[in-house]
C-alpha cells in the first residue's frame, strides 16, 4: 500500500482527494445500512430476516443436522452440510459460515467433546457451516432442538442489531426494544423449523442478498460481512 499522506506531502490536493473518496465510499456503507434498516422499521426489517429470511432457512438446517447427528446418519449429514454451504448467497456469506462454523465446532471439540462430536469430526472433514456444527453440538448434549433454533435465531437478530446500534442507526434502548419485539417470531421459528423438512428451505431476503454480493467488491468495509 501506499505511505499515509502528511501535510508536507507534495501531492497534498490528491491525498485529500484519496481521503475524500474514501470517506465517500465508507458513507455509501453506512447510507445502504441505512436504507436497509432505518430506525422506524428496524423490527420489520428484522422480523423479516427471521421469518424469510437466513435466520429462518439456519434454524431448519440446524434440526436436520442435529436430526442426523443423533441418528448417526452419516450420508446425511454430508448432504445436509453440502446444502448449507451451498445456499449461501455470496461467496462472502460462504466464507463466514464455514470459518464460523468450523472455530466452533473446533472449541466445542476441545472443551466439550462428546462421542457424537468425534463422529462427527471424521464425516466433517473440510468445511463446516456454522448451523450444521451449532446442531452437531446440540444432538451431542441433548439440547432440545426447538430451544436450540430459537437460541440460534436470537443470536442471528442479536447480532444485526448490535451492527445497527454500533453504527449509530438505532440507540441502545431501540435495540432492546427490537430484540423484544422479537422474541415472540424468533420463539415461533424454534417451534416450525423442529417441524420443518429440507424441502420447506427458502428465502425471500432479496434486499439481504444483494447487500451481501455488494459488499464483498467494496473497497472500504467497516465489517467483514
Amino acid at each position: 500500500g501506499s505511505a499515509p499522506c502528511t501535510q508536507d506531502d507534495p501531492g497534498d490536493r490528491e491525498c485529500d482527494q484519496e481521503r475524500s473518496c474514501h470517506l465517500r465510499r465508507l458513507d455509501d456503507d453506512v447510507a445502504a445500512l441505512v436504507v436497509a434498516a432505518p430506525a422506524d422499521g428496524d423490527e420489520h426489517h428484522h422480523r423479516h430476516g427471521v421469518e424469510h429470511g437466513g435466520a429462518h432457512a439456519d434454524a431448519i438446517l440446524l434440526a436436520a443436522a442435529r436430526r442426523a447427528t443423533f441418528s448417526r446418519d452419516s450420508g446425511a449429514l454430508r448432504e445436509i452440510n453440502d446444502l448449507a454451504l451451498a445456499l449461501a448467497p455470496s461467496s462472502e456469506r460462504r466464507l463466514e459460515t464455514a470459518q464460523q462454523g468450523r472455530s466452533f465446532h473446533a472449541a466445542i471439540a476441545a472443551a466439550w467433546s462428546k462421542p457424537a462430536i468425534d463422529w462427527a469430526s471424521e464425516i466433517l472433514v473440510d468445511e463446516i457451516a456454522y448451523p450444521i456444527a451449532v446442531g452437531v453440538a446440540c444432538a451431542a448434549h441433548d439440547i432440545p432442538a426447538a430451544r436450540a433454533c430459537e437460541a440460534f435465531a436470537l443470536g442471528f437478530v442479536a447480532n444485526l442489531v448490535s451492527a445497527a446500534v454500533r453504527l449509530s442507526i438505532i440507540g441502545q434502548t431501540q435495540g432492546q426494544r427490537v430484540l423484544a419485539a422479537l422474541a415472540a417470531p424468533v420463539a415461533a421459528l424454534g417451534a416450525s423449523a423442529v417441524r420443518a423438512s429440507l424441502d420447506d428451505l427458502g428465502s425471500a431476503a432479496f434486499r439481504s442478498d444483494i447487500a451481501s454480493m455488494r459488499h464483498e467488491t467494496q473497497y472500504s468495509r467497516l465489517f467483514r460481512s
